[in-house]
């Protein structure tokens, strides 16, 4: 089939959507090497001083192994939750399941800050603020509708006469699920598991809630050292993470391909 020619008009709004989502690293970029001792763009001297002192920042460093921790332990829950939740819902249809599918994702339609507000009121009856089991609970709460769609997406295309085979050859349904579905559930199961790291890792509202004192995530702390002191340090921090970003898509890509992980 021939391709149809992209007009001029159709390629300068194209480009200019493309600058504007890139406009942030076009800012944040050049002030992670500014020589500067406060954020401004763009800067006055060039340095890379602020990178060797993200890991001088003892705050800042221990903050990334709690979010590391933290999104690490997320993503495993979601995977042992969300796989048997969207297998149910999918394969075994029981009454009401769309109503279900609908109420497992109805958290990703309210605001943020009010899930977290709510979520502040109910785990501070129970000991859980400023606690790494209290963020776990209020991350998921977050990451299991993400979990549960995507893979109840994966697994309603996924070709059920295979299973069917299989099982008329004497395999049990559990060595079918093992054996079968969820080798053919490989590209739903990485993007699953990167949209869940990423997350956990990335979430602020729910952290600025959750944390204090004792405990703080990476955003927070980011968050909080904007608010006391403008250096071009969170610049530098902000960077990385962006590489960090890239490598977990490059990696979804590599394994699964990203046409294949999130479009259906």
């Amino acid at each position: 089939m021939d391709e149809r020619p992209i007009s001029p008009a159709l390629k300068i709004l194209a480009g200019a959507m493309f600058i504007f989502l890139l406009a942030p690293l076009i800012v944040v970029v050049p002030i992670s090497f500014s020589g500067d001792s406060y954020m401004m763009f763009p800067p006055s001297s060039w340095s890379t001083k602020w990178y060797p002192a993200i890991f001088a920042d003892g705050k800042m460093v221990s903050a990334f192994w709690t979010s590391l921790a933290l999104a690490f332990v997320v993503t495993v829950l979601s995977l042992l939750i969300g796989l048997p939740a969207a297998y149910a819902l999918v394969r075994l249809k029981p009454r009401g399941a769309e109503f279900l599918s609908s109420l497992f994702t109805a958290p990703l339609l309210l605001p943020t800050i009010v899930l977290g507000l709510a979520i502040l009121i109910v785990f501070s009856g129970y000991g859980l603020l400023a606690t790494f089991q209290g963020l776990v609970a209020a991350h998921l709460v977050v990451t299991l509708p993400y979990a549960i769609r995507v893979l109840s997406t994966a697994l309603a295309t996924l070709p059920i006469p295979v299973e069917e085979a299989a099982a008329t050859l004497g395999a049990s349904p559990l060595t079918v699920f093992r054996r079968v579905t969820l080798p053919m559930m490989r590209s739903g199961i990485v993007g699953t598991t990167a949209l869940c790291f990423l997350v956990s890792f990335d979430e602020v509202v729910l952290s600025l809630f959750m944390t204090g004192p004792r405990i703080s995530t990476l955003p927070v702390a980011m968050y909080h050292r904007v608010e006391q002191q403008a250096d071009p340090l969170v610049a530098a921090l902000s960077v990385l993470l962006v590489v960090l970003t890239l490598v977990v898509v490059l990696v979804v890509d590599r394994t699964s391909g990203l046409a294949k992980t999130f479009v259906k």
